[in-house]
Order: structure tokens, then C-alpha cells, then sequence
């Protein structure tokens, strides 16, 4: 019987042990034959199925949606069309993009808190010149998760 032990896709693949034997228990990552002696082997594929699941991730993609992708990716002649990598994809493109429009406000709040010489963020916020949004709201006027 031919196969690749654990260590050996685990250092091929990057990942530790713990991390290969959580994907299996997780259905990422079929479960191995075993040896003669109960060692697992694990087919060269599955190098590139770890590869393929710690790209996805550094991509954004939960390890739900990373095995939506491959379970679609096994039953391909039966797939809906939005259940692909390119419908998943452009999903995720979108969530990305609005998070970096996001952090762009963030960072332009923050660049001008800096610039302003903002040090203490009470007495910031009571000045009329404070770059920070919370400066428009009336000071003791309680919020909605105040009341």
C-alpha cells in the first residue's frame, strides 16, 4: 500500500499536524487509508487539497465556504451555476472591497485625529475642530444602546 504519511503532507502542504488532523475531522480532507501498521497514507492529492484550503482562507473564505467549494467542485456535472468558484468568488470580491471602502473611512478619520494633535479623546470630542464622527453628536445626549 502506497501513500504519503502524515508528517509528510503535513511538511509538504505547510500546515502542523494538528491542523491536517482538523480538516480531516472537519470533512475537508478525505480520510485516509491505513497501513499495515494503522499509520495513515494519504493519497499526493491531498498536498494539494491542503494548498488549496490555506489559499482559500488567505483569500477570506471561511472553512464553511471552503468546503462548499470543494464539495461543489466534486459534483460539478450537477452544480447550480451560483454555487461555483466564480459566483463564490465575486461574492467575496464584494465583501472585500466594501471592507476596504470601510478601513479607507477608518484610516482618513484616523490620519486626521493625528493631524488634529488629538491626545485625549473626551476632551477631543468636546472641540468643534475634532476630525473624529462622534464630535457631531451632543455631549450627554444618550444613544440608543445607552437607554
Amino acid at each position: 500500500m502506497s501513500g504519503l504519511r502524515s508528517s509528510q503532507v503535513a511538511a509538504e502542504a505547510g500546515v502542523n499536524l494538528q491542523t491536517l488532523r482538523y480538516y480531516e475531522r472537519r470533512g475537508l480532507l478525505a480520510e485516509p487509508d491505513r497501513s499495515l501498521g494503522g499509520h495513515r497514507l494519504y493519497p499526493e492529492q491531498a498536498v494539494t487539497v491542503l494548498k488549496v484550503i490555506k489559499t482559500a482562507q488567505r483569500l477570506g473564505f471561511t472553512l464553511d465556504e471552503v468546503a462548499d467549494l470543494i464539495e461543489a467542485g466534486q459534483h460539478r456535472h450537477s452544480r447550480r451555476p451560483d454555487t461555483g468558484l466564480q459566483a463564490r468568488a465575486q461574492a467575496k470580491l464584494s465583501e472585500v472591497e466594501a471592507k476596504i471602502a470601510d478601513l479607507q473611512v477608518i484610516a482618513g478619520t484616523l490620519r486626521a485625529a493625528v493631524d488634529a494633535g488629538c491626545d485625549d479623546l473626551v476632551a477631543c470630542a468636546g472641540q468643534p475642530c475634532c476630525p473624529i464622527p462622534f464630535a457631531t453628536i451632543a455631549v450627554g445626549a444618550p444613544d440608543a444602546e445607552d437607554r
